[in-house]
């Protein structure tokens, strides 16, 4: 099993930082990386849900799908640590529950649809038979700059619609 350490999750941090910064242009840019027990990356996937058209295409999601196809136990991802850039939301803390990672580690908190500690504690819920080990705010500065950086430019193209973006 890979040592985890704050070192490695910043390391970790970084490839889904660069996940992110794969998403498609109008997609909100969070990246998500799922690593097994070594600490081999078995999956990346960026947002993708306007691009696809899909609602569910959270990186989260895309990410778990991936990891489930190269893993070797199905859809069990046990021993697994999911490092994602933004808090996630209900859907992707639910998938992640339901994939039986054992690791979460997030960077920027979501206070509008967070669902790992700041809208809701899906991740953590004693009712539910698995819950992960959760770490976030790994490089909450950066990740949030990313999706500020985003909105300001969303912003911008739609007060001034003339000015090539």
């Amino acid at each position: 099993m890979a040592p985890w350490s704050r070192a490695v999750d910043d390391e970790w941090m970084s490839l889904a930082l660069s996940a992110a910064k794969g998403s498609g242009p109008q997609d909100v840019p969070v990246g998500a990386v799922v690593l097994d027990a070594d600490g081999t990356v078995l999956a990346r996937a960026g947002n993708r849900r306007e691009a696809d058209g899909d609602p569910t295409a959270h990186a989260e999601i895309l990410a778990i799908r991936a990891a489930a196809a190269v893993h070797g136990d199905g859809w069990r991802l046990t021993g697994c640590t999911l490092v994602v850039t933004l808090e996630p939301c209900v859907m992707c803390a639910g998938a992640i529950t339901m994939a039986r990672l054992d690791r979460l580690v997030f960077g920027a908190w979501e206070p509008k649809t967070g669902a790992v500690g700041s809208l809701w504690d899906v991740v953590r819920d004693q009712r539910l038979a698995h819950r992960p080990q959760v770490l976030g705010g790994i490089r909450d500065t950066e990740c949030a700059a990313l999706l500020q950086g985003f909105f300001a430019t969303r912003r911008d193209s739609v007060a001034h619609p003339d000015h090539p973006s």
